[in-house]
C-alpha cells in the first residue's frame, strides 16, 4: 500500500478503465490522483482546430469524460491544471504559446497523438503551421496567446481523497 497513487495522461489507453481505478483505490490508503484532459475544452485547442483536427478526433474516439472518471472513483475534485509558458514536458498542449515545438521532430516523437496519427495527415498539417510561423500568420492570429503565463487548455487533475 502507499498513501497516494497516481496516473498522469493514461487513463485514455487502458482497455479495462474500471478495473484500472479499482486498482488505483485498492493500492492507495489516503488519494488517488489523475491528471487527464477534458476532451470538450481541448477539441478547440489552436493546434487541433486549426492544423490537426484529426487530431481532436482522435482524442474523441480515447477521451474518458471527466464525469466517468468522478463517478468511478467514488467522488473527486476536479481542478483546472493550466500550462505555464515555458513548460518543458512535450505533451499535447505544451507548445501552446511556443508554436515551433510542434516542429521539432524529438517533440513529435514524444507526442503521442503526432505519433500515432498516420503521416500523411500530420506532415502536410506540421507544413502548414510551419508556413504559417515563417509568414507571421500564427502570430497575428494568437497574439493574445503570447503575454499569457499560463493557458488552460482543458487539463484536469482529479483528485479523490479516500
Amino acid at each position: 500500500m502507499a498513501d497516494a497513487a497516481m496516473a498522469i495522461l493514461t487513463v485514455h489507453y487502458w482497455t479495462d478503465l474500471g478495473a484500472g481505478i479499482a486498482e488505483l483505490r485498492r493500492v492507495a490508503r489516503r488519494r488517488v490522483v489523475i491528471l487527464t484532459w477534458d476532451q470538450e475544452r481541448t477539441r478547440d485547442y489552436w493546434f487541433f482546430r486549426e492544423y490537426l483536427p484529426e487530431g481532436a478526433a482522435l482524442d474523441d474516439a480515447r477521451a474518458v469524460p471527466i464525469a466517468d472518471l468522478v463517478r468511478l472513483l467514488g467522488g473527486a475534485r476536479v481542478e483546472p491544471a493550466p500550462i505555464p509558458h515555458d513548460c518543458t514536458d512535450g505533451f499535447g498542449a505544451a507548445y501552446w504559446r511556443r508554436p515551433e515545438g510542434y516542429l521539432d521532430p524529438v517533440v513529435q516523437a514524444g507526442m503521442s497523438v503526432l505519433a500515432q496519427l498516420d503521416q500523411s495527415v500530420v506532415r502536410p498539417a506540421l507544413d502548414r503551421l510551419a508556413a504559417d510561423l515563417e509568414s507571421g500568420r500564427w502570430h497575428e492570429r494568437h497574439r493574445d496567446l503570447l503575454g499569457l503565463e499560463e493557458y488552460d487548455a482543458g487539463y484536469r487533475l482529479l483528485v479523490a481523497d479516500l
